[in-house]
This record gives structure tokens, C-alpha cells and sequence, in this order.
């Protein structure tokens, strides 16, 4: 299996290395940064133990399309896709929030508000929603971003008290979240799709806010198909959707949510080859354009190239 499970380079003027949970990550001269979308896979805050074929080639090319698309409203940390596995951009220093929007009472929301919980992250929901109903308008629901373990929900409130971002900034932050979902609800419906929610991260660079990391991929977001919603709301059918949510639910009906002591259900090259198409299904779909796999070098000899040319370019 031609996967990235995980890299071990040594790049000239290499400074630091972080391995994240799907993302080796490469510092070159404390000044740019090398993001290689590995091909691992994880749910709950736990990577799985099996490499997901493409995963990582999809994830950073949609991500890359979506950066460009977007560029008007927030300027972003890349400066170069050298590969399709790799981004490289400029070092910005990450507000320690993730600014989540949501569209649709759907995911992590929906078992919230199924527990009784009328409200999340400090924003008030009715009652008698149902699973996957569209909100009456998108709701800003950030986590704190933990560099180990589970992210938490947490309430503009008391992100300000804390002061773990300056309110002129958190304004910003949600201004650039709401056009960002606009412009990402707009692309998504010219395919046919609905984004229902998703993430956003944020870093500063000389005083300038940045949008970094990766957006609008299936790891950071959720997607209906539009034909058929309402038909499905309105039967109590679930959603047909392109996201990570069905590699959750296979994992919580095989008892595993990510809680201590939980064993990973077996990965079978099945489930496995599952993951894959829809991963790749979702690309082509939100693209409009076929998947093109790469040939038959081995992918590791093939990333490691591409980012030596691309180092010697920068400036």
C-alpha cells in the first residue's frame, strides 16, 4: 500500500519538526513551514492505527483550491503546493481557538442538543429541532485547540474573559468566519452539496491575521447532498453526506469513542478501501474534476523531491 503513514526528513535549514495527528510538519529556517498531509486518519481525537489511501493528497488539494478561492476575504499562510501532499507557507504564531461554524444541527451539536442541552458554546438553540435540521441562521460554536487530547467547546464569553484572544480580534475572527461559510456554502451548492459545518484556524504574522491549516475538506467539515434534503428531513430518513461523520459512527457502533481503555475496532482493508472512495468521492465531487492518482513512485521518494526543489526556490 503506497500510504503515508508518517515521514522522517532532513531538509537543508531544517529548524524543528512536529508530527500532528494527520500532518508531519517541517520548519525551514524559522520562517516557513512544510505541511505534509500524511495519509493517517483520525477520529475523536485519536489516530487510528491504518493509513487511509489518497486521504492526504485530497485533503491538501482541496484545501489548496479552497485557499486560493478565498483569498479576497482573508489572506492565507501558503505560498506553494509543491506536491499533492504538501503546502509550504509563511510561520504565523495560532490563536488558541478554532473557530467552528455550523449551519445544520448535525455531529457533535446534534448529540449535545439530544442530551438535553439548549445551549452550546453560549449560543441558544429552540426547542424541537431535529437531527440535521438547517438553523434558523449559522451559529458560531468555537473549541479551545489543545496541542494534546480533546478540544473543548468554550463560549465567546469566556474566550474574552480568559483572554485568550483580544476582543478586536475575536471580532475579526468571527467576521472572517461568517464570509468564509458564506463563500463555502456558495462553491458547495454549484456542486450540488451543502456545507453544514465546518472549522476554521487562525494565525498572526507581523501583526496581520492570517487563515492557515487546511479548509473546507472532509476533515474539517461536513457536507450534505442538497437533492433529496428536504424529502429526508421531512421522513426522518438520515442525510446522504460527504464527511468524517460516517468513520465516527462506525466506531461508536463498534464501541469506540475515543474514552480510555476503548479498543480500536480491526481496520480491515474493506473498511479501509471504504474510507478511501468516499475521501475521494467527495474531492471529485466538490472539485468537478476526476481524482487523479498519482503513478506508481513510491510516494515518499516522490514528496521528499518535490519539497527539496521547492526549498531551494524560497526566498
Amino acid at each position: 500500500m503506497n500510504a503515508i503513514k508518517e515521514t522522517n526528513f532532513n531538509f537543508p535549514g531544517q529548524s524543528d519538526f512536529y508530527r500532528g495527528k494527520v500532518r508531519d510538519v517541517y520548519t525551514i529556517g524559522n520562517q516557513y513551514l512544510v505541511m505534509v498531509a500524511s495519509d493517517r486518519i483520525s477520529a475523536f481525537d485519536v489516530v487510528l492505527p491504518e493509513p487511509i489511501p489518497y486521504k492526504g493528497q485530497v485533503l491538501n488539494q482541496i484545501a489548496a483550491k479552497f485557499l486560493e478561492a478565498t483569498a479576497d476575504i482573508v489572506p492565507n499562510w501558503v505560498l506553494v503546493v509543491p506536491d499533492p501532499n504538501v503546502t509550504i507557507g509563511r510561520i504565523c504564531e495560532p490563536f488558541k481557538v478554532e473557530m467552528v461554524i455550523r449551519g445544520y444541527l448535525a455531529g457533535h451539536a446534534w448529540r449535545e442538543y439530544s442530551a438535553g442541552k439548549r445551549s452550546i458554546c453560549g449560543v441558544a438553540l429552540p426547542n424541537g429541532l431535529k437531527e440535521n435540521d438547517k438553523l434558523q441562521q449559522p451559529i458560531i460554536t468555537p473549541t479551545t485547540k489543545a496541542a494534546v487530547g480533546h478540544d473543548e467547546d468554550i463560549s465567546r464569553a469566556e474566550i474574552l474573559k480568559q483572554g485568550i484572544v483580544s476582543e478586536a480580534d475575536y471580532v475579526q475572527l468571527e467576521a472572517y468566519t461568517q464570509a468564509l461559510f458564506e463563500r463555502g456554502t456558495q462553491i458547495a451548492a454549484k456542486t450540488g452539496l451543502i456545507l453544514v459545518d465546518t472549522k476554521y484556524e487562525f494565525g498572526k504574522s507581523d501583526g496581520k491575521i492570517f487563515l492557515i491549516d487546511e479548509i473546507h475538506t472532509p476533515d474539517s467539515s461536513r457536507y450534505f447532498y442538497s437533492e433529496g434534503y428536504q424529502k429526508r428531513q421531512q421522513k426522518n430518513e438520515p442525510q446522504k453526506q460527504l464527511s468524517k461523520e460516517f468513520v465516527r459512527k462506525w466506531l461508536l457502533e463498534n464501541g469506540f469513542s475515543g474514552q480510555a481503555g476503548q479498543q480500536i475496532p480491526d481496520m480491515t482493508a474493506a473498511i479501509v478501501d471504504s474510507i478511501s472512495e468516499r475521501y475521494i468521492e467527495l474531492y471529485e465531487r466538490i472539485v468537478d474534476l476526476p481524482f487523479q492518482k498519482p503513478g506508481d513512485e513510491n510516494i515518499l521518494d516522490r514528496v521528499e523531491k518535490n519539497i527539496q526543489k521547492a526549498i531551494e526556490l524560497l526566498p
